[in-house]
C-alpha cells in the first residue's frame, strides 16, 4: 500500500527568479501548501523535500543529507532513507495540476511491477511524478556517490513501468513566470 507521499520543494527555482515552492496558489499562501492540502485527502502522511524548513506552517519536512548540493537525487535518498513504506508517491511542488486519477494510475501500476513507475505526458517522462520504492535506495546512493545528479540516469539503469497519459496540462511545470501566469490563469 502506497500512503506516503512527499512533495519536492527544494529546488533553486532560478528560471522563476525567486522560490516556486512559496508562491501563492488557489487561495493558498504557498503552491507547497495548496499541494500539501490536496495531497493529505489522498495520502496517510505527506511530506515536503527541501533543504530546509521555510514554510510558516508545521509541515512535516525531509531535508537533504546533502547541504550544499541541489539535485533531486539527493533528495531522492533522503526520501527513501526517512519513509516507513515500501515505496513513496513524488511529485515537484511545481506541478499542481496531477489529478488524483493519475496517482491512483500510477499507485495501481505499482501494485502489478513494485517497479519504479513514472508518470510519460505527450512532453516526454516525468520523473518527478511517479512512485520510487525503497529498494532502489542503494542504487541512488551509488549514483550520488559517484558524482551523478540527473533522475534520468537512475531510470536507465533500474526496472520501471512507464504510464503514458494523453493530457498535457495537467502535467504543467511553473518553471517561469509566464508559467505560474499561465497556471493561474487555469484556475479561472
Amino acid at each position: 500500500m502506497i500512503d506516503e507521499a512527499v512533495i519536492l520543494a527544494g529546488g533553486k527555482s532560478s528560471r522563476m527568479g525567486r522560490d516556486k515552492a512559496l508562491l501563492p496558489f488557489k487561495g493558498e499562501e504557498s503552491l507547497t501548501l495548496y499541494q500539501y492540502r490536496r495531497l493529505s485527502k489522498i495520502f496517510n502522511r505527506v511530506y515536503i523535500s527541501s533543504k530546509g524548513d521555510k514554510f510558516s506552517k508545521n509541515l512535516y519536512i525531509i531535508e537533504d543529507k546533502i547541504s550544499n548540493i541541489s539535485s533531486p537525487m539527493v533528495a531522492l535518498e533522503a526520501i527513501l532513507s526517512s519513509i516507513e513504506g515500501e515505496a513513496v508517491f513524488i511529485v515537484g511542488v511545481d506541478m499542481p495540476f496531477i489529478s488524483k486519477d493519475v496517482i491512483h494510475t500510477l499507485i495501481k501500476q505499482y501494485k502489478n511491477s513494485h517497479k519504479v513507475v513514472i508518470a510519460h505526458s505527450p512532453n516526454g517522462l516525468e520523473p518527478l511524478c511517479g512512485i520510487y520504492p525503497k529498494s532502489i535506495l542503494n542504487i541512488v546512493k551509488n549514483l550520488i556517490d559517484k558524482n551523478e545528479h540527473r533522475l534520468h540516469t537512475l531510470l536507465s539503469i533500474v526496472d520501471i513501468e512507464i504510464v503514458k497519459f494523453k493530457d498535457k496540462d495537467i502535467f504543467l511545470n511553473i518553471n517561469r513566470p509566464s508559467d505560474y501566469q499561465m497556471a493561474l490563469s487555469l484556475l479561472n
